[in-house]
């Protein structure tokens, strides 16, 4: 255990020592730097007219974009490469090795280093123990945790603060849209009113002239129309006195008919009576040939009737000997039918006059003899 410790102890001297070394190191590299750093200070330049650019570039795609021209891919690479740009800038004034800040930095770590290892060199040959390096460790482990938390913090609040940027640009853009759109529509409301104003002069001077033309011309039809009138009553009465002189003659003309008419009613009403007198004369003379011809037709109807009857009675005498007739042939018929087929069936038969006669006997046995 003894000679754990010292081996351990002798490793963290042999530390110091090295730490002791490195700090006069860096002290002599520090004063020797001038050139490096006009090298590195060009090449921050260069890197920060880079990083111009490209929020220059970025700016324009924005503009772009925000007039509708559809420039997404491009926004996309101004934001890639001024990220870029930024990121370089972060890491040449964080790491770069000839800066002052790197070299405090390092300087700092290197006493803190130091100083640790003394205090654990005298602990372990003091105690034995290594207390004091637990304490550091989660002493250092609590301020970097503490670090990392506000780094993450103000990560977050520079990306709520480009959010809010980004969000008043486009609330600047949008506003700016919105005023350009007013003006368009004061500016197109403007010309409307003053094309309503030109319209409505010239409505008025229209109205005006058509107003006093209607006038002229209801004054001229009003007086053409008076002299017409006037023209129509000379010819009226003219008219008129044509017609009384039509309507005497009419009356003489009409009177003299009238006396005319009269003397032909008379004589045509003596020929009514005339006439009248013959007809019924005629008429009476047309009865009497009426009554005797009436007589003469009930003579020749009743002769008729009774040459009528007499036809009738000689049809029904025909007909009933033409139906005898009829019968007398049909029992004819039907004798000889009978006839026949008693013949027939006595010939079938052998019956009567027509049965078989009988043979004789010899002429039998010689049959039965031969059989």
């Amino acid at each position: 255990m003894m000679m754990m410790m010292m081996r351990v102890c002798a490793v963290l001297q042999d530390c110091a020592d090295q730490l002791t070394v490195l700090g006069n190191i860096i002290s002599g590299t520090h004063r020797d730097t001038r050139a490096a750093t006009t090298v590195i200070s060009e090449h921050i330049s260069m890197v920060l007219q880079q990083n111009r650019a490209a929020e220059l570039h970025l700016k324009e795609a924005r503009e772009g974009q925000a007039e509708g021209s559809g420039e997404s891919q491009a926004v996309h690479e101004a934001v890639h490469e001024l990220h870029r740009t930024q990121r370089e800038l972060e890491h040449m004034l964080m790491d770069s090795p000839i800066s002052s800040d790197y070299i405090t930095k390092v300087q700092s770590d290197r006493r803190f280093a130091a100083r640790l290892i003394c205090e654990l060199l005298t602990e372990l040959k003091e105690e034995g123990t290594f207390s004091s390096l637990i304490h550091t460790v989660d002493e250092q482990m609590r301020t970097k945790a503490q670090l990392q938390d506000i780094i993450h913090s103000e990560a977050e609040d520079r990306l709520r603060i480009k959010t809010l940027q980004k969000q008043l640009l486009d609330i600047n853009r949008e506003t700016k849209l919105q005023i350009q759109e007013s003006d368009k529509i004061v500016a197109h409301l403007e010309d409307q009113l003053q094309e309503k104003k030109v319209k409505k002069n010239l409505k008025e001077k229209y109205m005006s002239n058509s107003t006093q033309l209607l006038v002229y011309q209801g004054q001229k039809l009003n007086s053409h129309i008076e002299g017409q009138l006037a023209a129509q009553i000379e010819m009226l009465k003219t008219k008129m006195i044509d017609e009384e002189k039509a309507n005497k003659e009419l009356e003489v003309f009409l009177k003299n008919t009238q006396a005319s008419l009269e003397k032909q009613l008379d004589y045509w009403m003596e020929r009514y009576d005339n006439d009248t007198e013959d007809k019924q004369r005629e008429l009476t003379t047309v009865k009497t040939n009426k009554s005797n011809n009436l007589a003469q037709l009930q003579d020749l109807a009743k002769k008729y009737q009774d040459c009528e009857q007499v036809i009738i009675e000689d049809r029904q005498e025909k007909e009933e000997q033409r139906k005898q007739l009829e019968r007398e042939q049909l029992q004819r018929k039907a004798a000889i039918k009978i006839q026949s087929w008693w013949r027939g069936t006595l010939v079938r038969k052998c019956l009567g006059p027509f049965k078989k006669p009988k043979k004789p006997k010899q002429k039998k046995d010689k049959k039965g003899k031969k059989k």
